[in-house]
């Protein structure tokens, strides 16, 4: 199959995807014959216990490593098949990620930490503070901008790290455990941002243990023993017919 198949509406497509990691002579599977649809515009939480495959899944997805079989399409592009330069290319243009533990660079100051992925994409220095700052005022930390993550509390790092996501304008915002190192409350003000970048159109990846966070979601996958063994909708407002 060629490199590229345009798909309306499709963002993310596993077919028969296998990941298998090879521990000395043992072969271990941490994802088994995975097919799976998710549309531009979605907001899917993935769950499951430890063991899962769904941190497995969420490094497949963001093209942080590559399956083992299957193929694995991203935006209509065959990504399994890419080079290791083309996965960096895709993670810096198309998919915004925001990590427990934030990310940042400690030395760099909130406005140098956002700008990063655009230097890594050639922008220019004009039009990187421009978008940097914006990005920023829209988490808040507009006032912010000169302070390093030291200085920032713990769900100001996470928005720097959300504004960083958002700067390339990604097709994809994939999370990973976001509110985990927060208390409830300003994990409840993280989840708000996510709420609000969704209704804005984009589409949302969150990988999570906790029941609270997956219920901010339309969709929740569940894995177990690297299988999806349940895929159900939060609303009735969510998509559940596949295009």
């Amino acid at each position: 199959m060629g490199r590229k198949m345009a798909e309306d509406g499709i963002l993310i497509k596993f077919v028969n995807v296998e990941k298998t990691y090879q521990i000395g002579e043992i072969e271990v599977p941490a994802l088994r014959a995975i097919n799976l649809i998710i549309h531009k515009g979605e907001y899917v939480a993935i769950m499951g216990p430890s063991g899962s495959g769904k941190s497995t899944m969420m490094n497949l997805i963001g093209c942080l490593d590559t399956v083992s079989t299957g193929e694995y399409w991203l935006a209509g592009e065959n990504v399994s098949e890419l080079t290791d330069n083309e996965l960096a290319h895709i993670r810096n243009r198309r998919i915004g990620f925001v990590f427990q533990t934030f990310n940042l660079l400690p030395r760099a100051n909130a406005f140098r930490n956002v700008e990063l992925p655009l230097i890594y994409a050639g922008v220019g220095p004009g039009i990187r503070k421009e978008r940097a700052i914006e990005a920023l005022k829209n988490v808040g930390l507009g006032d912010r901008i000169n302070h390093k993550p030291a200085e920032l509390s713990g769900g100001q790092r996470q928005r720097v790290a959300i504004a960083r996501a958002l700067i390339n304008n990604p097709s994809l915002i994939l999370a990973d455990e976001p509110t985990g190192n927060l208390d409830s409350a300003t994990g409840e003000e993280i989840l708000q941002i996510f709420d609000k970048l969704h209704s804005a159109g984009n589409t949302m990846v969150v990988v999570t243990h906790e029941e609270s966070v997956a219920g901010r979601a339309a969709r929740v996958i569940r894995l177990f023993d690297g299988q999806v063994v349940s895929d159900t909708y939060n609303h009735v407002h969510a998509q559940t017919t596949m295009e």
